[in-house]
């Protein structure tokens, strides 16, 4: 009989999510609304001001409780665990173990410029940067952890055992890597990164798998990489093929450019940042899709189906809400940004109750604080 019961619950739980090619229903869900949240946001908004900021790791904390009990994956919504006073204690121990030495590198290197070791200084310097380069992609590779170890989904959370210090070394390297040969490589440094991020996670007792290619998005970077040196060109044919234009630059008979001629080019530097602006959000939609595209979690595939135009639908929305709310409307963005990324993801496969146990994965006691502290979070 017990035998039947979990035949039968396996067979539910696998009907439960969508194939890529089966009817279009989403294994992820949001129901929350902004009129439900508008409460949670002003009271975060008041006590942090009150508290000179300090109140802000606590409503952080108070967002994602209601983002997370608000979002739906199959059949079971998630849960925050997390603590307001978890990303505290983490933000002082970062801002201490970081802030002092820096101070004393910062003082230490000017004091011995003053007394002619410049030398000495630009090493301390240096030696300063690098750290805080390391400390950058070690920040980011424990938010995540953090975070999955403190989502759960059916009494299952997610974790690494590893502490990160490997992946900072590893950020180092590809970035500068994708920064050399002019930044063409870029894509491959993102993508890695991705990687090597996501292949150390775990969510219960299986392990996430992560194959992003940079080739899938190069020519959209490549696009946006080249712009530039397209409009140069363009501008410096059509001035050397049109005496009109050359004669505008001149101002007609030796006095000053005209009027439209000035509004020409302030159209023009606009035009261009406007272009370079939506071809950049081209390639982060197209990355954002190819990186949780090649997620996968046992016999789950992840996908991201939001396209250029969701993005500037989003982003053109932000704006006209911070706006139109003379900047009261800041506060509800984080709530419009949870519900974009939920609505726009979607999975693939079959979950398996016999695989999927609790993680053993060790859970970190402190929160963001180093990701806080170094200014490179995201919520």
């Amino acid at each position: 009989m017990n035998d039947q019961q979990g035949e039968s619950q396996r067979n539910e739980w696998q009907q439960d999510v969508p194939q890529r090619d089966g009817p279009q229903y989403s294994a992820f869900g949001f129901d929350g609304s902004w009129k439900e949240y508008a409460p949670i946001a002003f009271t975060n908004l008041l006590l942090t001001i009150v508290t000179l900021g300090i109140y802000r790791f606590w409503a952080t904390t108070r967002s994602r409780r209601y983002f997370w009990s608000r979002t739906r994956f199959v059949d079971e919504r998630l849960e925050w665990t997390g603590t307001g006073k978890e990303l505290f204690l983490g933000f002082i121990m970062a801002v201490l173990l970081l802030g002092a030495p820096l101070l004393f590198i910062q003082f230490g290197a000017q004091a011995m410029i003053l007394r002619g070791m410049a030398d000495i200084a630009a090493l301390l310097s240096m030696l300063s940067f690098l750290a805080i380069f390391y400390l950058m992609g070690v920040a980011r590779f424990r938010a995540l952890r953090y975070r999955l170890g403190r989502t759960y989904w059916r009494g299952i959370r997610g974790g690494s055992d590893d502490a990160g210090f490997g992946y900072g070394w590893s950020y180092m390297w590809k970035t500068t890597v994708g920064m050399l040969p002019a930044s063409l490589l870029v894509p491959w440094s993102m993508t890695e990164l991705w990687n090597n991020r996501w292949n150390k996670m775990s969510f219960g007792s299986q392990n996430f798998t992560a194959d992003a290619r940079a080739m899938s998005v190069f020519w959209r970077f490549l696009l946006f990489y080249l712009l530039p040196f397209i409009m140069v060109a363009l501008i410096t044919f059509v001035s050397m093929t049109s005496g009109g234009m050359v004669e505008m630059m001149r101002g007609g008979a030796g006095g000053p450019p005209p009027v439209a001629f000035i509004l020409t080019i302030i159209g023009a530097i606009f035009g261009f940042y406007i272009l370079l602006g939506l071809i950049a959000l081209a390639y982060y939609a197209a990355f954002l899709r190819e990186a949780i595209g090649s997620l996968s979690l046992g016999q789950l595939d992840f996908g991201f189906e939001a396209k250029t135009i969701d993005w500037l639908k989003l982003f053109f929305g932000d704006v006209l809400l911070v706006v139109c709310t003379l900047g009261i409307g800041w506060i509800f963005l984080q709530y419009r940004h949870w519900k974009f990324f939920i609505t726009h993801m979607e999975s693939y496969g079959v979950v398996d109750p016999e695989a999927l146990t609790q993680s053993t994965t060790q859970l970190s006691r402190h929160g963001e604080g180093l990701l806080d502290a170094l200014d490179v979070g995201a919520f």
